[in-house]
């Protein structure tokens, strides 16, 4: 079995002024052992050593992508699994994207590890072609798209949510019209034939089950929704055997965000 989680650790577990929350999220990574961990939200991460000072802490090997515009992101092998190829997709993403490829029992498993861009939904789904793009020169069988999608779920009805946001951060999720939900990126993903790892497997839970903002952390800007992704090729969804938010514990006040993590059955087939 394989563990992969995805979690945005607000600006690098370090708020300007107020508390040092790294010590909280090494534990939670800790108690989950994920084999694959993608984070979102690393400012300071590539500088200082800070990246690899984390990821030691950890036991995994770090594969960090520099943002240009906002901050990095990186995803996160751990030992014994061996990595055969990394690097960042070269596109102009706000924050950024990494993408790592696992070597597997069965077969190469790609994980493609970013944070889309949060103020405009156009720019969210320029960002999504990028990566679908990166997605298919792979051509692999075994793919995962996953982070802060920033997004929200085209087969929910986030009206009633979003009329109670401020109008600052509502706007984040409206079309440019204002007089639609913008649910572009996670619809043009799905139907690039990857699938939603979280309601596949949840079917009968109720929607709540699956936000992963906000927690005690959280501000203004979130009205209890599912940003967080793991978007898996059909072969990757064929193999999930349980896909869950974290709660509980330090994920109340570690981030702003909880993590998600998926098991996955990568023996042969």
């Amino acid at each position: 079995m394989l563990r992969v989680m995805t979690w945005n650790i607000r600006t690098g577990g370090r708020d300007r002024g107020g508390p040092d929350r790294l010590d909280q999220v090494v534990e939670v990574v800790d108690e989950q052992a994920p084999d694959v961990l993608a984070l979102q939200e690393l400012r300071g991460f590539d500088r200082d050593g800070l990246m690899a000072t984390v990821a030691g802490r950890v036991g995994m090997t770090p594969h960090l992508a520099r943002s240009c515009f906002g901050q990095p992101v990186a995803v996160l092998v751990r030992p014994p699994y061996q990595v055969v190829d990394a690097g960042a997709v070269r596109r102009p993403f706000h924050h950024a994207a990494a993408r790592v490829v696992v070597a597997t029992s069965a077969g190469p498993f790609t994980v493609l590890g970013t944070h889309l861009y949060p103020y405009s939904g156009g720019r969210r789904r320029m960002e999504v072609d990028w990566l679908v793009a990166a997605m298919r020169r792979d051509q692999g069988p075994l793919t995962l798209v996953t982070g802060d999608l920033n997004s929200l779920d085209p087969t929910v009805d986030h009206t009633v949510r979003l009329a109670g946001m401020p109008t600052l951060y509502r706007r984040r999720h409206l079309r440019r019209s204002g007089d639609a939900v913008d649910t572009r990126a996670i619809a043009r993903l799905l139907a690039a034939g990857l699938v939603d790892l979280w309601p596949s497997g949840n079917a009968d839970a109720p929607e709540a089950a699956g936000h992963t903002v906000p927690t005690r952390l959280g501000g203004a800007e979130f009205a209890g929704m599912r940003l967080d992704y793991l978007l898996g090729s059909t072969a990757v969804a064929q193999r999930t055997q349980d896909c869950r938010v974290i709660r509980g514990g330090a994920t109340a006040t570690a981030s702003d965000h909880y993590p998600l993590l998926a098991t996955l059955d990568l023996s042969p087939g």
